[in-house]
């Protein structure tokens, strides 16, 4: 187990250098300061800025694209294609700030992505920390792996961050253009005409149920996905599960690194999260019972068996914050992609495919497909015609295989070095 780590951080370096070298930044505007509200449209229409590159007829109504959940993948797709010049519904659950302990560490890569988005700009003023690499901890050696930044800008590097934060701001940019609407509601079904997905059913917040229509529906609502049984055949692992803290009054012992402890029975991560706080995440597998927190149990255990193998520098800290029971617990699940193909529909992100955490891959996989997505169709000038559009949504499950193949390099390095 411990080798496989090893060799796991080792390898990103590797594959992040793969991931940058394809990668070149652009420029990008500046999102103004100051942008509460998120903006509102009558009649479920808005008709394209002249700025739009897809400037559509004013009698084709409704939006072209509807959008379930604005989460990573979906609001950074949402801004993306609102950008092209579509009209776009999203709909997502809970529009209040996120508050979770993963989703909180972007690879280079990923920053790479959010450059060629125009989204960079979603990691200024949420204090965001850079991150240039690893540094790896066993039996008391310290190893550093640093990410191959060299022939990139002085920027370029990961960032980690308040995962909400993160979220909101990527919210509030696809918010502020006319053609994209951002709908709360819960979305409870896919609806179908002749065998092909023609929009949604959803729920508001005051129980009125309403329905969405366009050519194209892409699902992106999380690792807790209730409509991907129907565009995919998901087979969901849980190899363990994360105990979490933000750790304050503290300096990591590498400044601006991710923090990989390789203790027994499975690592312990650290990172900042903004300039005053760091995370901790204990890995406990899925074969060990998870200590109750309720009890005392997950106190106990995090004191004995996890704090002892802390370095010196975050010890104090960590403990302090077990005995004020800040404990927090997620899930952590792994999923990959098979998908099943269904005219007029899309699945991304989460909902799609997951990788374990500890890889801190998962976004720079989303944003990576909103990048392949977005390319893929932008020559389409019209989703409604269906025969079209089925086909890029085909070449999209064979395009995006690239980044899979890397990401799984990192959650599963003995296998791909046996390829």
């Amino acid at each position: 187990m411990i080798d496989q780590f090893i060799g796991t951080f080792f390898a990103t370096s590797l594959i992040g250098l793969l991931l940058l070298i394809i990668l070149r930044p652009n420029k990008m505007k500046k999102l103004p300061k100051s942008r509460k509200n998120y903006n509102k449209m009558e009649n479920d229409v808005v008709l394209t800025s002249a700025d739009n590159e897809h400037s559509l007829p004013e009698n084709v109504s409704g939006p072209d694209v509807i959008i379930v959940g604005a989460g990573v993948a979906g609001a950074a797709l949402a801004h993306t294609l609102g950008k092209d010049g579509r009209r776009v519904h999203v709909i997502e659950r809970d529009l209040t700030e996120p508050d979770r302990i993963v989703g909180e560490l972007l690879q280079p890569g990923g920053y790479l992505k959010l450059v060629e988005l125009g989204l960079d700009d979603c990691v200024e003023e949420i204090d965001a920390q850079p991150v240039v690499g690893y540094a790896l901890f066993k039996d008391g050696k310290i190893t550093k792996t640093p990410y191959p930044l060299g022939n990139f800008q002085a920027n370029v590097a990961g960032r980690s961050f308040h995962n909400g934060r993160f979220i909101q701001r990527m919210r509030e940019k696809a918010a502020s253009l006319s053609n994209v609407r951002i709908e709360e509601g819960t979305v409870t079904s896919l609806f179908q005409e002749n065998g092909i997905v023609k929009g949604v059913h959803y729920k508001t917040k005051d129980g009125q149920e309403h329905k969405s229509c366009a050519p194209l529906t892409i699902v992106c609502d999380g690792g807790f996905s209730n409509l991907r049984r129907s565009l995919c055949n998901p087979k969901v692992d849980i190899p363990s599960c994360f105990v979490g803290m933000a750790l304050e009054n503290c300096q990591l012992p590498v400044p601006n690194h991710g923090h990989v402890v390789l203790a027994d029975p499975s690592p312990i991560l650290f990172y900042p999260i903004s300039s005053s706080e760091v995370r901790c995440l204990v890995d406990v597998p899925a074969g060990q019972k998870l200590p109750s927190i309720a009890n005392g149990e997950m106190a106990k255990y995090l004191k004995t068996k996890v704090a002892p193998q802390i370095p010196d520098e975050l010890r104090d800290a960590f403990i302090s914050k077990v005995e004020k029971g800040s404990i927090r617990t997620a899930t952590n699940r792994s999923m990959p992609a098979a998908p099943k193909p269904n005219p007029g529909a899309l699945l991304l992100g989460d909902a799609f495919n997951m990788r374990h955490p500890l890889t801190g891959g998962g976004m720079t996989v989303a944003l990576s497909d909103v990048v392949v997505l977005r390319n893929l169709i932008k020559p389409l000038q019209d989703f409604h015609d269906a025969a079209s559009l089925n086909q890029y949504l085909d070449s999209f499950y064979t395009l995006r295989k690239v980044t899979v193949k890397l990401s799984h390099c990192l959650s599963n390095i003995s296998v791909c070095m046996g390829d």
